[in-house]
């Protein structure tokens, strides 16, 4: 998915370059390979989720917690399933829109609404524990421990919640940049600290207790001339991977941070706008141009890349065995190599795919646009 960019003032040139004003015929997706697969798809299961992620290009994520999965729809839906067999726990309507992904952790669970409000559920029984009303909109999933909520506005606001009652703890507040795009990292919750990616290319480090910045790093600077050219952001998860934080930047870098002593490992010119995911001693990246890159943890070099999805607007990867996963816009999720890239399977789940496949016990677990939910091995 190509992100929304957040600046009234370039919306004409916006246009511009999609070539609604020019005339040009619209890119159309490279065309599927044929090849001989090594692996089969099978679907475990698959299950319906309330009325689907609407039109407006909702990354709605599901979340995984001890034995089930939970799922939500942009019409106000969270339900509640098994992973072993997909049958329904619980479902409930909040009778709101939502906006963001499932956070989960601590028996709670964690929404977020179109109009800036936070919601946390029982993850048992799917009861209504208390709503806070921010300042913005969170377009991404909120993090969780036993004792916060942190959540990342559009605004730039990073805002830490009472996860017992919702009482605000403290808020971090950056500068953002007049053009970003349409979107937030997820922040990585741990005890003691909050570790998050910025609209301004920069990476922090906070303290749990108070917000205070224990330490910053810049993942990507502003170069050249236009703005659309200098536009940085951090919009992918961080990913913390054997003690090391890896980091996605748009129009920016890769880098890979020791987190104990912010000292920086590595960097690597790559322009991405997705999580990443780890295995067989490489990184893997979906790239802005739809390329599939795998990168050597220890040294940044580049290991092998995948080009053959160009312009399918693919998701960001996931690892399920030895295969690397990712989905794109109509509805199909292609299966990788991790030793060379080489495709292994393919799967259409019949429906666009745009947020993050999760992955437990080497079972893929893939909510669609349409509000299809499966879970997926690969023999």
């Amino acid at each position: 998915m190509l992100r929304q960019i957040t600046s009234v003032a370039l919306f004409s040139i916006f246009l511009s370059g999609c070539g609604l004003w020019s005339g040009s015929d619209e890119v159309e997706p490279n065309a599927l390979v044929e090849f001989v697969p090594d692996k089969q798809v099978v679907v475990k299961w698959s299950a319906d989720v309330g009325s689907g992620l609407g039109k407006k290009f909702h990354q709605m994520v599901p979340a995984i917690s001890g034995e089930h999965i939970f799922a939500p729809s942009v019409d106000g839906t969270v339900s509640s399933f098994y992973l072993a067999d997909g049958s329904k726990v619980w479902s409930v309507d909040l009778d709101v829109a939502l906006l963001a992904g499932v956070g989960s952790g601590d028996n709670k669970l964690v929404v977020t609404t179109e109009n800036g409000v936070v919601i946390c559920l029982d993850a048992k029984t799917g009861a209504e524990l208390w709503r806070k009303q921010l300042s913005s909109e969170v377009v991404a999933e909120p993090q969780l421990n036993n004792k916060l909520v942190v959540v990342q506005l559009i605004n730039g606001k990073i805002v830490a919640l009472d996860s017992s009652n919702g009482n605000q703890r403290w808020v971090f507040d950056s500068i953002a940049p007049r053009l970003t795009l349409r979107g937030t990292s997820s922040p990585l919750v741990a005890a003691d600290v909050t570790l998050a990616g910025l609209d301004n290319g920069k990476f922090v480090a906070l303290d749990n207790e108070t917000g205070a910045l224990l330490w910053e790093q810049t993942v990507s600077l502003a170069e050249g001339r236009s703005e659309l050219e200098r536009m940085t952001d951090v919009d992918g998860r961080p990913l913390l991977f054997e003690n090391v934080i890896y980091i996605p930047g748009f129009q920016g870098n890769i880098v890979a941070i020791n987190p104990f002593n912010a000292q920086t490992l590595w960097a690597k010119k790559i322009s991405s706008y997705h999580s990443l995911a780890a295995g067989f001693g490489n990184i893997y990246v979906s790239e802005v141009n739809d390329h599939i890159q795998a990168l050597d943890t220890r040294s940044a070099a580049s290991v092998w890349k995948q080009d053959q999805l160009e312009n399918r607007q693919i998701t960001a990867p996931a690892v399920i065995g030895n295969a690397v996963a990712v989905g794109d816009s109509e509805g199909y999720i292609h299966f990788l190599s991790q030793i060379d890239g080489h495709f292994v399977a393919r799967f259409n789940s019949g429906s666009r795919l745009l947020g993050d496949m999760k992955v437990k016990d080497n079972i893929l677990y893939v909510l669609t646009d349409a509000g299809r939910l499966f879970a997926l091995t690969l023999n």
